[in-house]
C-alpha cells in the first residue's frame, strides 16, 4: 500500500492549492479526484469478482486498481491533474497488492513532502508583493507621462523636434505600462484558469505585444542618447530629418524582432503564454537587441560626457554659454545615466544564481522600471525650465482672465452710492493722487 503519510500530504497540498486561488470545478484537483473514484468505484461495482482469488480492485486516492490474478503486474497513470505522462506499477502477490513503484514522487516528477505548501504559499505572497509594487510604480508613471504628453501637445511654444523626440518615449512608456496591465490582468485572472492547461490565444498575444512595449522603449531611449549625442558633436544636423529615422528606428526594429520571436516561438516553443524560458535561443532574439541597445547608448552617454566637459574646460568661451553648457552637462548627466548605467547592473546578471539573490535582484530590477517612466517625465517635462516658463505664463493669463470677468460681472448698483456718485474706493484713489494742499 501507499504510505499513509504520502496521502495526508498530497491531501494538505490539494487543500492549499484550493485555498489560495479560485479555479473552475474542471480543474480543481479534489475534483478531479472525487470523479475519478466515483468512476473506480462504479467500474469495480460491475466488475465485481467474489471468491475468486487474487487481488480485489481498490481505490487508493489516487489511482484506480482494478482486479488481478496473482503474478499480474498493473500499471496505472500518474493523477490526470499533475499533467505528467509518468506511469506507477504494484504487483499482485499471494498476500496482496505490493507496494507502488517507482514511488509517485519519482514516477509523476513531483515530491509530496510537507514542505511543498509552504515553499507554495512562501512564493505566492513574494510575487503578490512584487506585483503591487510594480502596479503602483507603473500606474504612477502611466498618469505622470500622460500629463507630459497632454503639456507638450497643448503648448505650441514647445514643439520642436526635440520636444517631438521626448513625446515618442514618452509614448512608448505609457505604450509599456499599460500593456503590462493588460498582461497581468489576463495571464493573472482567477476567473479562467486557461481550462486546464490549454491556452487561449489571447494570452499569447498579450504577452508579445507586451514584449513589443520592452522593446519599443529600449530603442526610443536609444534614440534619446543619439538625439543628444548628435546635436553635440554634429555641426550641420537636420533635426526634421532625424525625427522619421527615429520613428522608424523606434517603433519599426521592435516590430521586426518581434515577428521573428513569435516565428520561433509558434514552431519551437508554443507552450503556455509563451511566457516560459525553456529554449535559450528564443529567448535571446528578445535579449540579444536589448544588450546592443543598452551597450550603444552607454557609449553615447561617454562620448557626450566627454565632449561636454572639453567644451567646459575651454578658456576663452563667454560667459553665458559656459552657463549653457553647464546646464546641459548637467542635465545630461542625470538623463543618459538614467536610461544607460542602471541598465547595466541587471542586463548582465549572470542567470545561476541563488534563488534568494535572483528574487532581490528582480524585485530592485523591476522597482526601476515600473517607476523609469515618472523620472523621465519628472526631468524631461515638470522639471524642464521652458516648460516651467510656459505654465507660469499661461497660469497668469488665466488669472488675469479671470479677474476681468469678475470685474466686468459685478453690478453697477453695488459699485456705486445713491444717486450715482463715485465709490469709497474712487475717491479714496482721487484723493491719494492730489497733491497735499488739494487734499481735504
Amino acid at each position: 500500500m501507499w504510505k499513509p503519510g504520502g496521502v495526508a500530504a498530497l491531501t494538505l497540498f490539494l487543500q492549499c492549492w484550493t485555498q489560495a486561488e479560485a479555479v473552475p470545478p474542471e480543474c480543481d484537483p479534489n475534483f478531479i479526484l472525487l470523479q475519478e473514484e466515483v468512476s473506480c468505484l462504479e467500474l469495480l461495482r460491475n466488475n465485481h469478482s467474489s471468491g475468486s482469488p487474487g487481488c480485489r480492485g481498490w481505490w487508493d486516492h489516487l489511482n484506480c486498481w482494478p482486479h488481478a490474478a496473482v503474478g499480474d503486474v498493473v500499471s496505472q497513470p500518474c493523477p490526470r491533474f499533475l499533467h505528467t505522462t509518468g506511469q506507477v506499477f504494484r504487483n499482485c502477490t499471494d498476500h496482496g497488492w505490493s507496494e507502488s513503484f517507482p514511488p509517485h514522487e519519482e514516477a509523476c516528477e513531483y515530491g509530496f513532502n510537507q514542505s511543498l505548501p509552504a515553499e507554495v504559499f512562501r512564493s505566492q505572497h513574494y510575487f503578490m508583493l512584487v506585483r503591487i509594487m510594480y502596479s503602483v510604480g507603473y500606474a504612477l508613471s502611466l498618469v505622470s507621462l500622460t500629463i507630459a504628453v497632454i503639456i507638450l501637445c497643448v503648448f505650441r511654444r514647445l514643439h520642436c523636434t526635440r520636444n517631438f523626440v521626448h513625446i515618442q518615449l514618452f509614448l512608448s512608456f505609457i505604450l509599456r505600462a499599460s500593456l503590462i496591465f493588460i498582461r497581468d490582468s489576463v495571464l493573472f485572472s482567477t476567473d479562467d484558469h486557461f481550462h486546464c492547461g490549454i491556452y487561449p490565444v489571447g494570452c499569447k498575444v498579450a504577452t508579445a505585444l507586451s514584449n513589443y512595449s520592452i522593446m519599443a522603449n529600449y530603442s526610443w531611449l536609444l534614440a534619446e542618447g543619439h538625439f543628444l549625442y548628435s546635436l553635440l558633436s554634429v555641426s550641420l544636423f537636420s533635426t526634421r530629418r532625424c525625427l522619421w529615422y527615429y520613428i522608424v528606428l523606434g517603433w519599426g526594429a521592435p516590430l521586426a524582432i518581434l515577428i521573428g520571436w513569435c516565428s520561433a516561438r509558434y514552431l519551437h516553443e508554443d507552450e503556455g503564454c509563451w511566457e516560459t524560458r525553456r529554449i535559450w535561443w528564443i529567448w535571446w532574439i528578445l535579449r540579444l537587441p536589448v544588450l546592443i541597445f543598452i551597450t550603444v547608448n552607454l557609449s553615447f552617454f561617454v562620448c557626450i560626457i566627454r565632449i561636454l566637459v572639453a567644451k567646459l574646460r575651454t578658456q576663452d568661451m563667454p560667459g553665458s554659454e559656459f552657463n549653457h553648457y553647464r546646464k546641459l552637462a548637467k542635465s545630461s548627466f542625470l538623463l543618459v545615466s538614467l536610461f544607460g548605467l542602471h541598465y547595466i547592473l541587471f542586463a548582465f546578471l549572470p542567470h545561476k544564481v541563488t534563488h534568494t539573490t535572483h528574487q532581490v535582484w528582480n524585485f530592485i530590477e523591476l522597482a526601476f522600471a515600473s517607476t523609469q517612466g515618472f523620472v523621465v517625465a519628472l526631468l524631461y517635462c515638470f522639471l524642464n525650465a521652458e516648460v516651467q516658463n510656459e505654465l507660469q505664463k499661461r497660469w497668469r493669463r488665466w488669472r488675469q482672465k479671470q479677474n476681468l470677468q469678475v470685474e466686468t460681472r459685478r453690478p453697477r448698483s453695488s459699485l456705486s452710492q445713491s444717486g450715482g456718485g463715485p465709490t469709497n474706493i474712487s475717491l479714496i484713489m482721487k484723493s491719494s493722487s492730489l497733491p497735499e494742499s488739494d487734499q481735504i
